[in-house]
């Protein structure tokens, strides 16, 4: 898969970066670059409560990582969030979003 350049950022812990969700898809799915961040589809009928849930659990999946390693530092009821990955590094989360 092509490499994607979009703004992720080290944090205390690991990484940071923006998601802008897409409801009501038929798959969940990294599409591509959304500005600065990612536009990730999703199944869930909304942005907040089932489909933050199923948003993060994609995440963990994709990355690899524990569910307890990956939340929503802001955004929670907005289509545009900033997720906070843990334990890996910008280069990390990158290559294994789209390694």
């Amino acid at each position: 898969m092509r490499k994607i350049k979009f703004n992720i950022t080290k944090a205390e812990e690991g990484a940071a970066f923006a998601v802008h969700v897409v409801p009501k898809s038929t798959k969940n799915e990294v599409i591509g670059k959304h500005g600065d961040g990612l536009k990730i589809r999703i199944i869930a009928n909304s942005v907040a409560g089932v489909g933050n849930d199923m948003l993060l659990n994609f995440l963990s999946e994709k990355l690899n990582i524990d569910r307890k390693d990956v939340e929503i530092a802001a955004g929670q009821t907005s289509a545009e969030k900033m997720v906070i990955v843990v334990g890996l590094t910008p280069t990390e989360v990158e290559d294994r979003l789209f390694g």
